[in-house]
């Protein structure tokens, strides 16, 4: 049974950085894309960065191009979020997900960690 674990969510000042940690469990991954969505208060989820696993293709929101970088660490079977120069916005529940090459929709999501960024 696949499994998503998030962790590495607090709160952290403005201007800030924070990492975060996806585990997913229960099969390789290596046909896997995972990604990392979040989902303030009072508004939708929203994507914010995936990466594929075997071969580290990424993609970004707008909002977090050049200040969020996703990445891999095989050894380990772990995807990080690297959030630099937070900002305010930045605050919500964070989560995990991943989905196999051939799937259209994410299938398996973590219950998520939250991020408060303070100003």
């Amino acid at each position: 049974q696949v499994q998503v674990e998030e962790s590495g969510g607090g709160t952290v000042q403005a201007g800030g950085s924070l990492r975060l940690s996806c585990s997913p469990s229960g099969r390789t991954f290596s046909n896997y894309g995972i990604a990392w969505f979040r989902q303030a208060p009072g508004k939708e989820r929203e994507f914010v960065a995936s990466i594929t696993w075997t071969i580290g293709l990424t993609r970004y929101a707008d909002s977090v191009k050049g200040r969020f970088t996703i990445s891999t660490d095989n050894a380990q079977n772990k995807v990080y979020l690297q959030m630099n120069s937070v900002e305010p916005n930045d605050t919500a529940v964070y989560y995990c997900a991943a989905k196999h090459y051939t799937q259209s929709e994410y299938h398996y999501w973590g219950p998520g960690t939250q991020v408060t960024v303070s100003s």
